[in-house]
């Protein structure tokens, strides 16, 4: 029997008390403060969303400000208390919490709710972190594009309040499980960003087709032949481009048409998909245009140079809706080739060249044609991009290499916090 079970069986042999949070201590709500507010220095403040995309379970500093005469507008935020969003975009973000640690007053804005409380702040901060508390959340949850759990839903849930001794045990042994994992992480993704580098490295090596060392004599020998048969070609002289046609995010549903989105190219998939991550109304088809399979679909728009003509070749067997800003890109090469060219560094010099240098930055179909890439033969090029994928995929793939052993660290530490966080009730 572990100190906790021990001190349970001591303390509350009969269960935990279920309260609800309206019980546990005064929750007060957010109101203004956009972002527009923030100024270098000044009045702390932690604005709602930067708590699922900024801080951890608790903060002793904030990474915002606003001046003193706004702050005296805004909800405060006493050390110990605890910050509650209260809208998202997706359930999961809803209702995470960040407990304030710092030594003085700060204050937050809408879409918040700042629970002043009695209990041990990290506790908290975790337990609303459970798949329990998810469960809880998920019904009083409104909204569909929206999600929304209002500060009076937030009050009825019920969350085990065991005694503060309890509470401060548990903490201590998940702050030093979340100190290991911490430390662990960095490790791993340390190594992860060299290997990354490495893979990037050698991408843009295979891809230049300049003379590599290689200590077999016959294999340099088949590497000069591959060479000399390889030329340098422009885009627009092996394919054509097809701009796609408007859909909006308002057009997503659940089932539907699978469509590619110009953001989804450099923010959700790789080199090559096989499937979408999202999908648009059947009744939009007549007016949509369609990638097929071993096309790929470039990005002709970006909020950096960067992003905006990031590729992914389609693998899909049924033909995929592509965003007007997108090119369809089609030829009789390797997709695969053709998508991973478009990540190296020749290319992203070759583009910079073109994009047109305005606040969203873009590339036009004639510009996109004038880019020019090394074009093996068929089989050359099949071969480069069999090597290339067994690489990505020990890079990037979650279930295979150091990416694998990260989530596996990751999912030990969230289950070992799930259960230190579940209690029996009392009766």
């Amino acid at each position: 029997m572990n100190r906790i079970d021990t001190l349970l069986a001591t303390i509350c042999p009969d269960g935990v008390d279920f309260l609800p949070i309206g019980e546990i201590g005064q929750l007060v709500r957010g109101n203004g403060m956009p972002k527009s507010d923030f100024v270098d220095e000044g009045v702390g403040c932690i604005h709602y969303g930067q708590i699922y995309t900024f801080y951890g379970p608790w903060a002793t500093e904030t990474k915002s400000f606003v001046p003193a005469e706004k702050a005296a507008r805004l909800a405060k935020v006493d050390p110990g208390d605890l910050i509650i969003t209260n809208t998202s975009e997706n359930l999961d973000d809803v209702c995470k919490a960040v407990a304030w640690l710092g030594d003085d007053q700060i204050v937050t804005g809408g879409h918040a709710t700042v629970l002043k409380h009695g209990q041990d702040s990290k506790y908290l901060s975790y337990y609303l972190q459970t798949p329990q508390f998810f469960a809880e959340k998920k019904r009083h949850a409104t909204g569909t594009k929206v999600i929304d759990v209002s500060a009076k839903s937030l009050a009825k849930i019920k969350i085990p309040v065991p005694p503060l001794e309890i509470q401060r045990e548990v903490v201590a042994i998940l702050d030093r499980f979340r100190k290991l994992e911490a430390e662990l992480e960095a490790e791993l993704e340390a190594e992860l960003e060299a290997r990354r580098l490495q893979y990037r490295h050698y991408r843009d090596t295979m891809l230049s087709f300049d003379e590599r060392a290689d200590s077999q004599a016959s294999k340099q020998a088949s590497k000069q032949a591959s060479k000399q048969a390889t030329r340098i070609t422009t885009l627009g002289e092996i394919g054509n481009f097809t701009r796609g046609r408007r859909f909006t995010k308002g057009d997503y549903v659940p089932d539907g048409i699978g469509c590619i989105h110009y953001g989804d190219i450099y923010t959700r998939y790789g080199t090559s998909t096989t499937e979408t991550v999202s999908h648009v109304r059947a009744d939009l088809a007549s007016s949509l245009r369609f990638a097929r399979t071993d096309d790929v679909v470039i990005a002709a728009v970006g909020e950096t140079v960067e992003d905006v003509g990031k590729a992914v070749a389609w693998l899909g067997e049924d033909a995929v809706a592509v965003h007007d800003d997108c090119f369809i890109f089609r030829h009789q090469q390797n997709p695969k080739f053709i998508s991973y060219c478009l990540q190296t560094t020749a290319l992203k010099a070759e583009k910079n060249k073109f994009v047109a240098r305005a606040k969203v930055k873009r590339l036009s179909s004639d510009n996109l044609a004038k880019l020019r890439i090394p074009l093996p033969p068929r089989d050359e090029q099949d071969r480069i991009v069999g090597i290339l994928d067994r690489f990505d995929a020990l890079v990037n793939d979650l279930s295979s290499g150091l990416p694998a052993e990260l989530n596996a660290r990751r999912e030990q530490y969230r289950h070992y916090r799930d259960r230190l966080l579940t209690f029996k009730m009392a009766a």
